[in-house]
């Protein structure tokens, strides 16, 4: 099955039973001083403008561990699979992603089902930038509450779609594995942009920026291409990170995209690795 679809498919397939199309927008900007990120609800957007039949899913609200120590921490399986089923994905849907910021919370969203074992799930290329630019129909106003799944999804999490600390730290070095950041290059080498915590990369990973990457638009081989221009071979383990774990999620989308098959986000990112002075960073060119 591919895993996007473009808008012109999409809007032939609105309507139809089963489909779910989400919205996984989430607004984020730095701070003045480059030393955090911040977010904001999309859903003011939203009711703006909308793929008609379109549910929007605020993962601030429900995607968001608030009680673990680093931003955008994912919850448990069993609460992850609870928060799609109250959107209405639950056992037999289609679900296609779109969001309004690039890509990087479309691919977010897909990775999180991913990782739960929920396979049938595409996102819109181009996202909703594509959508209006098609001269596509939208829908405006206050949105009607998500009808839930009437049979909610059992999740079937894959162990290997999500890393933590200690495998990032056992893959430094190993020649099976690669950790690459999904970051801007000036943020890998150190130089600029956004801080988490301290400047610079986890030691010894790649850098492949996900703001190359496109909207779910960019082909396939135009994605291995840069993977290997980034170092990226085939076989490896490649365990994505960023600040959050959001663009990390574009670029594990990506090289799915383009046949990469053992894949892993890690979700406390910098965000996480960043607050620890035992773990190994590094600055400058690499």
């Amino acid at each position: 099955m591919s895993l996007t679809v473009t808008p012109a498919a999409l809007a032939a397939e609105l309507g139809a039973r089963g489909l779910v199309v989400l919205d996984g927008s989430v607004f984020q900007r730095p701070s003045p001083d480059l030393t955090a990120m911040l977010q904001d609800s999309a859903r003011a957007s939203f009711e703006k403008h909308r793929i008609p039949g379109s549910v929007h899913l605020d993962a601030l609200d429900w995607l968001w561990d608030r009680a673990r120590g680093f931003r955008f921490a994912l919850p448990p399986p069993e609460a992850v699979a609870a928060a799609f089923a109250a959107h209405g994905v639950g056992e037999g849907s289609r679900v296609v992603l779109y969001d309004r910021v690039g890509g990087n919370w479309a691919a977010r969203t897909f990775w999180t089902l991913r990782w739960i074992g929920f396979d049938d799930v595409r996102l819109l290329e181009g996202g909703f930038a594509a959508w209006k630019a098609a001269g596509l129909p939208v829908e405006s106003g206050p949105a009607p509450a998500p009808v839930p799944a009437a049979r909610p999804f059992a999740p079937r999490p894959r162990a290997g779609a999500i890393a933590d600390r200690a495998e990032v730290l056992a893959a430094i070095g190993d020649p099976r594995a690669v950790v690459v950041n999904a970051l801007s290059r000036d943020q890998h080498e150190g130089t600029g942009g956004l801080t988490y915590h301290r400047p610079g990369r986890i030691a010894g990973s790649r850098n492949l920026p996900a703001g190359l990457l496109g909207d779910a638009n960019l082909s396939a081989d135009a994605v291995a291409a840069l993977a290997a221009q980034a170092g990226i071979a085939p076989g490896q383990r490649v365990i994505a990170y960023c600040g959050g774990g959001i663009a990390a999620s574009n670029l594990a989308f990506n090289l799915l995209r383009a046949g990469y098959a053992d894949l892993a986000v890690y979700d406390g990112s910098l965000d996480e690795w960043g607050r620890d002075p035992a773990l190994p960073m590094e600055t400058g060119p690499g």
